[in-house]
């Protein structure tokens, strides 16, 4: 019961204004994906993605012109 009442909340959260069917699809995946997302397979992903994001980031400061 608890998990449901926290899944509307989090849907509800991520539908923003977009509260009609689109919420209660979020609000239902929302304990799968985190228990997906919090497992080591998740962290790895998590770590991929953040690793990513800083090699861009880098890669992007250094390729900037300087005029």
């Amino acid at each position: 019961m608890l998990r449901n009442l926290i899944g509307a909340a989090i849907g509800r959260r991520l539908a923003g204004r977009q509260s009609g069917t689109r919420g209660a699809l979020l609000g239902a995946a929302a304990p799968w994906i985190a228990r997906r997302a919090f497992s080591p397979l998740g962290f790895a992903v998590a770590g991929a993605w953040g690793a990513k994001k800083l090699y861009d980031r880098r890669r992007r400061t250094r390729a900037a012109p300087t005029v």
